[in-house]
Formats: structure tokens, C-alpha cells, sequence
């Protein structure tokens, strides 16, 4: 195994601020971004919330809770899922990003999607950040997309194509490579235009369980601390299968995991349970 670099610094040396349509969000103080799903087969809360009443009252208990980002999806990405054309995910959405702004202005709205023509929908009707699982693979005009709308992108890492999404990969140092991924994909990004990016390591896509646990120690290392890092490990399965448990009962195993990556630098966490987190943030600001 390749050693880390010595001169690298800690993620949490690092200050960081993105430009959501004219507002410039500081990410000093981690944030909390609540899933919001609109999707009636997502693996824990499928079907809950994909009508305009259900997704802004559940919109108001995660603003109510902490979240200051909310990451609405239209498609669901769990191994088996329906495979939606961005047409379908369009009409899924509908006004909700529109209400959801009219009703809660000061609320960040990511949209989790791997079209391009989602996305200068969403760009449209209000949305401030960008939320590609694809990493600009699945739809070869999403970089194209970003940069034409100046809104943050969230870059993951997957594999290459939708088929392959969920193909575990035993790979020999698992930060090495998802690094390597990250230089290439945030180069092409730069080249693009794409101003501000935020990096996401893929929990739950594609990775063994003992890669994904290696990665959660290692997170100081991803990105080798040039842009913000978000972490979405909320009722993964890297978490509960181990233990013989469900998704819905990992809460205290899901918010010591979150501790380590924030002592680690994390600067956003995508959680379903956003008072879980928001306690474990509070309890990280108050350690510092």
C-alpha cells in the first residue's frame, strides 16, 4: 500500500466558501443537507414524500431540524431501482422546488440528478447546487450543464456506467484511487468552467465494506484538501448488514461515523435523520 504524502495538510485546515446563484455560502461551520426523496421506490423511505403536500411538510420538519441544504431527488439509486429517462424526472418534480423556495427562501436546494436537461430544469425553477451520483458519465453533456449555469457540482465517485453503478470493487488502496478519479474529474471540471466543486467519495456505490471503512479514516486525504468534502453514509448498508441490522436502526453506529469524518474535515453531511446529525455536529463545534 502506497504511504500518504507527507505534506499534506488536514481537510479541516482548509476554509471554503461556493457560489449558490449570487449567495455566498461560507463552509467554515460544516453543514447538514437532508434527503428529500420524491421517489416511490427509495430504499428506506420510498414513496413518502413524492407528493407536493407530503415534500414541503417533510421539507419543514428537515429545515425545522437543522438542515440548511435540502437534496431533493427524483430517481432513485438503490441496486434494482427503476430506471427513469430526465423527461420522467422532470414531471416527478413538477413545482416542488418552486414551492419549497417560495415557502422557505433562505432554504440551499441541491438536485440529485445525472441529466444535464434535469438540471437546467432545476437551474430554472430555483435550485443552487448540483448533486451528479454519475460524475458526468452517464450524460455526456452534465459537465457542459454545470458549467453553464455557474451552480455548484458535487462530483462522486462511481463507476463508469449505470449498469455497473453497484459492481463491488476490491481496489488495492481504495483513497489512492478514488483520488486519482477526483484529479482527473475535477480537472475536466476546471477545464469546463466549473468553478466550485464539491467532492463526494460514493459511500454505498460500487465499494466493498472493508474499503468503505478504510476510506472513513482516511477522509483527511480525499481530494488532497482542495475543495469541500461531502459524506453520505446515512442507512448504508456498509453500516447495517455487518451488524445484522436495518437501515432504519444504525443511528448510533451512523453518528459515531459522522464524528469521525467532521474531526477529519467533512464539510457536509446528506443525512436522512437531520436531528441525529445535528447533535453530533453541535457536539463536534463544541469540541473545537
Amino acid at each position: 500500500m502506497l504511504s500518504k504524502p507527507s505534506n499534506l495538510k488536514p481537510v479541516n485546515a482548509q476554509t471554503y466558501s461556493i457560489n449558490c446563484n449570487g449567495r455566498l455560502v461560507q463552509l467554515d461551520i460544516p453543514k447538514i443537507m437532508g434527503i428529500l426523496n420524491l421517489t416511490p421506490d427509495s430504499f428506506s423511505d420510498g414513496g413518502k414524500f413524492n407528493t407536493e403536500k407530503l415534500a414541503l411538510k417533510h421539507a419543514e420538519k428537515l429545515l425545522s431540524e437543522g438542515a440548511e441544504i435540502l437534496d431533493i431527488g427524483p430517481q432513485s439509486t438503490r441496486p434494482n431501482a427503476e430506471f427513469l429517462s430526465s423527461q420522467e424526472e422532470i414531471q416527478r418534480i413538477g413545482n416542488i422546488i418552486s414551492l419549497i423556495k417560495k415557502e422557505f427562501p433562505e432554504v440551499l436546494i441541491s438536485l440529485d440528478t445525472f441529466y444535464a436537461e434535469t438540471v437546467r430544469f432545476g437551474f430554472n425553477e430555483g435550485v443552487d447546487i448540483i448533486n451528479d451520483i454519475s460524475g458526468g458519465q452517464y450524460d455526456t453533456q452534465m459537465f457542459n450543464a454545470a458549467a453553464e449555469t455557474g451552480l455548484p457540482y458535487i462530483l462522486m465517485h462511481v463507476n463508469p456506467s449505470y449498469e455497473s453503478m453497484h459492481e463491488k470493487i476490491k481496489f488495492d488502496d481504495i483513497t489512492l484511487e478514488v483520488n486519482r478519479y477526483f484529479s482527473q474529474k475535477t480537472t475536466e471540471l476546471l477545464q469546463k468552467g466549473v468553478k466550485d466543486i464539491i467532492l463526494d467519495p460514493g459511500f454505498g456505490f460500487g465499494k466493498t465494506v472493508e474499503g468503505q471503512m478504510k476510506m472513513i479514516h482516511e477522509v483527511e486525504y480525499l481530494g488532497f484538501a482542495k475543495f469541500p468534502l461531502l459524506i453520505g453514509i446515512s442507512r448504508k448498508s456498509f453500516i447495517y448488514k455487518p451488524l445484522g441490522k436495518s437501515s432504519l436502526d444504525i443511528n448510533e453506529e451512523t453518528q459515531k461515523l459522522h464524528m469521525t469524518v467532521l474531526e477529519q474535515g467533512a464539510k457536509i453531511l446528506r443525512v436522512h435523520d437531520v436531528a441525529q446529525a445535528k447533535e453530533t455536529l453541535d457536539q463536534f463545534l463544541q469540541k473545537k
